[in-house]
């Protein structure tokens, strides 16, 4: 008995046993719970969340937005000539989700304009990323905190846009899927040193490379190519992953704790909203739109 009472790290032996136990029984889903508490989480948060992880409730959030995605781009590929599955033309820019700057105070185009994309490329990117991330995400963080990040960095987006690309039009889920990055990546590099060297150093380069692909294409869509006939913004980009390294950050690094009693919590909240109320007052009394 005196053994056991001198022994601070008995108990944490036992759980581990006990999770190492149940993981040689378990089915798919405790596997691929194990593989996500290895990518998304620092070591000493891995034991508590697979002591309680499960499947359910499943992605839900991330897969429906997906599907409404995926849904609102095949009604107007298919409404539309068969051409404007790569291209985009004053049809999709005519949608009543698309974000306009000269129909800004149809306020729900600042959120709705990610249901619409320019082209199989741009769909499929973004669902890719969104998918890929935003799963295994929500998995360990669950719907609401991801869908707060997502929504974030979808109003950041058309927000900042409209501050700092005033004259152009807005379409695709980019600011949701880079708030998403974005929080990612913040928590990567805090916490590099608690997870798997290389993995952390895995990760980092992954959303380097993927950041860097997407933002060039972004930007050779928008000032080389003529293939499509209307500009389309690319500051939702830079705005969504701002978005995610605030907002993001602060949800995605606080596993298990109580948000409430973080400061870094309320200074990137109160930042946020100053920024949201910045923003309308521009688009009410500055904006050249």
């Amino acid at each position: 008995m005196a053994a056991e009472e001198d022994n601070p790290f008995n108990g944490e032996g036992e759980a581990e046993e006990t999770v190492e136990e149940t993981s040689e029984g378990c089915g798919w889903c405790e596997r691929f719970q194990r593989s996500v508490a290895k990518w998304m989480l620092p070591e000493h948060a891995r034991d508590i969340y697979l002591e309680r992880a499960n499947c359910c409730p499943p992605p839900i959030f991330i897969i429906l937005i997906s599907i409404g995605e995926l849904a609102v781009f095949i009604y107007y590929a298919v409404w539309k000539p068969q051409k404007q599955w790569i291209t985009l033309d004053k049809g999709i820019l005519n949608s009543p989700l698309t974000y306009r700057p000269d129909k800004r105070e149809e306020a729900w185009r600042f959120i709705s304009y990610m249901f619409v994309h320019a082209g199989v490329e741009h769909i499929l990117g973004n669902l890719t990323l969104q998918l890929l991330l935003g799963i295994p995400l929500e998995l360990v963080h669950k719907g609401i905190e991801v869908g707060t990040v997502y929504l974030s960095g979808v109003l950041a987006g058309s927000l900042a846009s409209s501050i700092f690309d005033p004259l152009h039009a807005l379409v695709g889920a980019s600011g949701g899927v880079y708030a998403l990055i974005g929080g990612y990546f913040m928590n990567a590099l805090v916490n590099f040193k608690e997870m798997i060297p290389l993995l952390g150093a895995f990760r980092i380069v992954a959303i380097l490379l993927i950041v860097g692909t997407d933002v060039g294409f972004a930007l050779y869509r928008r000032f080389i190519s003529h293939e499509v006939g209307h500009a389309v913004s690319f500051v939702a980009h830079i705005a969504g992953g701002m978005a995610g390294m605030t907002v993001g950050f602060v949800f995605f690094s606080n596993y298990n704790q109580k948000l409430l009693k973080d400061p870094k919590f309320w200074v990137c909240i109160v930042g946020y909203f100053a920024f949201i109320l910045f923003a309308v007052l521009f688009n009410i009394f500055l904006s050249p739109a």
